[in-house]
Formats: C-alpha cells, structure tokens, sequence
C-alpha cells in the first residue's frame, strides 16, 4: 500500500494549534518533530543513557514539523487540499507569525519500507570465538560455530551492538555446563538464549520494557530451546521488591547487564545479593567516558574487576563477587 506523507512546518507555539485544525478536518495521529521538546526530554531522562546518536540529534534540528500520513487512493487529492487550506486559514489568523511558515510538502512511502527496510542491513554476524548471530529472515550459513536466530521485532537488540559483542565475548569464556545466568536489561533477549547455546541450564531475564517478554520468548521457540530452561519478567528490579524476590529465590553464577553506566553503578547492591560467591558479574552498556564512574563504584563493592574490554568507544567489565564478602 503506498501513503502519502504530508508535512506542515511550523513552531513549538503552533504545534497545539495546528493539530486542532487537522483533527477538526478529520485527520488523526500526527507524528511531532520538535527540536525544543526533544531536547527537554534528553535533559529529563539523562539516568537512561550516556550517549545519544549524532545523526538522531541533527534529524532533530531546524523547524518544528507535523506531519500527517494519508493513503494514496482516490481521496488523496481531496486530502491535501485540505489540509492547505485549513493552513491557508490559519496563516491568515496568525498575524504575528507565532506559528511559523505553515509551509506544506509532501513524500510517498510504501507500508513495507516502514516494517523492513532496516532488515537489509542486518545480516549473519560472527561474535567472539563460537557464536554466529543470523536473522530469522536470512539463510544460515555453513559454519561450526554455535548459531543463534534473532528477531528483535520491536525491542532492543539485534547483537551486533558493540557493548553487546564484548558481553557475548565475556559469556564465551565463563558460561559451561551448569550454569545458571540472569540478564538484567534483556531486551530480545540475546544474552540469556545465547547463554542457553553455551550450555547454560537455566537463565532468566527481565527488562522494563513488557514487550520484551514475548518478544525473548519468541527468540527462544525460534532457536529450539525448551521453554523449561528460561524465565523472562517485566518490570524494575531496582524499585519492585516483589519482582526481586521473585528473581532472588536463586544466586546465579553469571549476572549480565548491558545497560548504561548510572544505571550499573545504582544496581551494583542489588547485583551482590543475585551473584554466587565466586560467580560473575558482566557490565557493559558503558561509554569510555564513564568507564572510571564504574571503576570506581566497583572499588567500592564486594566485586573484583577481572577484565575490562573496549570497542568502538564502548566499554565492558567482567567481575567476580569476592567470595564471603
């Protein structure tokens, strides 16, 4: 199906406005782009990242936009002519020119390039020594290393990621037979299956995000691993302390959290309490630049740095609890 995108420029004051006037011609869900309430929403959720994308910056910059989607059928023109002149009303009520150019333009798009045009860049990645990463949509390519299928649907995780390749790496080296593991942060849950592939016995994951859960599910099914090894919560271990006794009837032998640096350094207690004596704590998600924050909050912990690995500006710390601390 082919959809007409149509966008109206404006400012942040003209925003309100101008989407009052398309819902009385009887459009309906605007997509805003504000570069004043994208900012103001970095500066209030700083504690969820360290680093944001430059290219998603710069989208961000220049004139405030509403942009409208119509399909391309026979009411299309009507569509658009439309909404010019609900724009060409209210440029003529606007004397001081609070709302901007109103300026129009318009694009065409196909429903598939919205749903899967990100695919063609996802291909089968080799990570670390024995994993091979191949989206659920490509062929598997002949190779002895141990194959994990992935469909990150509409969560975080392809495994491609820097942070996440080194977490893979460090899991390459201490997940045998009988492990036990938890993936805080999990996304598509990548790090748990992957953990399952290497032998793991069990693991659990728990993410904020709900649709996480159906999503690590289905990335489980898809790689032929029994639902009985693998558990997966939603919610805030840091803040809901029914989910955390839920988590803690068990200590684990490996802890993994590929998030973002405040949120490992706030969740080092809680990590004590999950990891065996011995076991081991695997943090990544971390900027160089606030790679001494972690340090120095581990110095402080009852764990022990044992390696810490860097790539693309990303680092990733492998510790263990000191045992009867």
């Amino acid at each position: 199906m082919e959809w007409k995108q149509i966008s109206i420029f404006t400012t942040t004051e003209g925003v309100d406005i101008v989407c009052d006037r398309l819902t009385d011609a009887g459009f309906a869900g605007f997509e805003i782009e504000d570069e004043k309430d994208f900012n103001e929403f970095l500066e209030n959720n700083t504690k969820y990242w360290d680093f944001v994308d430059e290219d998603l910056v710069k989208s961000k910059q220049g004139e405030t936009c509403v942009k409208l989607y119509v399909e391309a059928d026979e009411n299309l023109t009507t569509a658009i002519d439309t909404v010019k002149s609900c724009m060409a009303d209210l440029k003529t009520e606007d004397a001081e020119g609070m709302f901007g150019s109103l300026r129009i333009e318009t694009a065409s798009f196909m429903e598939e390039d919205w749903a899967n045009n990100w695919k063609q860049y996802f291909k089968p990645t080799e990570v670390g020594d024995k994993i091979l990463i191949c989206p659920e949509w490509e062929e598997v390519p002949t190779s002895d290393r141990k194959v994990f299928k992935v469909n990150p649907g509409m969560t975080f995780g392809t495994g491609t990621h820097h942070s996440t390749r080194m977490c893979i790496e460090h899991l390459e080296g201490i997940v045998g037979e009988n492990t036990s593991m938890l993936d805080i942060g999990c996304g598509s849950g990548i790090l748990s299956i992957i953990s399952l592939i290497l032998g793991a016995k069990h693991a659990t994951a728990v993410d904020i995000d709900e649709n996480c859960v159906h999503v690590a599910y289905e990335n489980l099914e898809m790689n032929g691993i029994s639902a009985d090894k693998y558990t997966v919560l939603s919610g805030d271990i840091l803040s809901d302390g029914e989910l955390f006794d839920k988590i803690a009837v068990q200590k684990y032998d490996v802890v993994a959290a590929n998030i973002v640096a405040d949120v490992i350094i706030a969740l080092l207690p809680t990590a004590e309490k999950l990891v065996k004596d011995g076991g081991a704590f695997v943090c990544s998600g971390i900027i160089d630049e606030r790679l001494a924050d972690v340090e120095s909050a581990l110095s402080e912990s009852h764990f022990s740095i044992e390696k810490i690995t860097h790539n693309g500006g990303w680092s990733s710390v492998l510790c263990k609890l000191v045992e009867n601390s």
